[in-house]
């Protein structure tokens, strides 16, 4: 599958698991993965693991991409959410009709653009992200994964390696 995905993380605490399970499931189903933040080099995560971003997410060129994830962890919180610029990129991503996702607490960063309401959606099972998506009139579900045909949301670690295969299904 010659797909591109484009990895949104925090400049610093991402989740591990939430980004290396389905950063791996995509790569081994042949789709190439990058990384941006909102500053370039090696960014260390939640419990001290590295990831480089390549580049900053303001200079992504859509076009190249297949599907843009907003990756949680305690640092999304911080930098992403309410973030005008990511969510000017988000709702392009969605006009131009590419696959949107969040897992953890990226699920509250799609929810901030309005694009999910009036939807299902799922996100770590914690007030703070809840009560976001329950404010931008998405409708909170217990479950690992939410997947509709533009927008995919997951629930955390727990959910990670599901959060993959689902990408990797809705890019087939």
């Amino acid at each position: 599958m010659s797909k591109k995905a484009l990895f949104i993380i925090p400049p610093e605490r991402f989740n591990e698991d939430e980004l290396f399970k389905p950063k791996e499931t995509l790569e081994q189903a042949g789709v190439t993965v990058t990384l941006a933040s909102t500053k370039t080099g090696e960014i260390i995560g939640d419990y001290n693991g590295k990831a480089t971003a390549d580049l900053v997410f303001t200079d992504a060129v859509l076009a190249d991409y297949d599907v843009v994830s907003v990756i949680g962890g305690s640092g999304t919180n911080d930098y992403l959410w309410n973030n005008a610029d990511l969510q000017a990129l988000l709702k392009q991503t969605h006009e131009q009709k590419k696959l949107l996702a969040g897992i953890c607490a990226g699920s509250v960063a799609v929810a901030q653009t309005g694009l999910l309401s009036g939807r299902t959606a799922t996100c770590y099972p914690v007030d703070v992200q809840k009560d976001q998506l329950q404010s931008h009139q998405a409708e909170y579900v217990a479950q690992h994964v939410v997947a509709h045909s533009d927008i995919i949301t997951a629930d955390g670690p727990d959910g990670a390696q599901d959060f993959g295969a689902a990408l990797v299904k809705a890019l087939q």
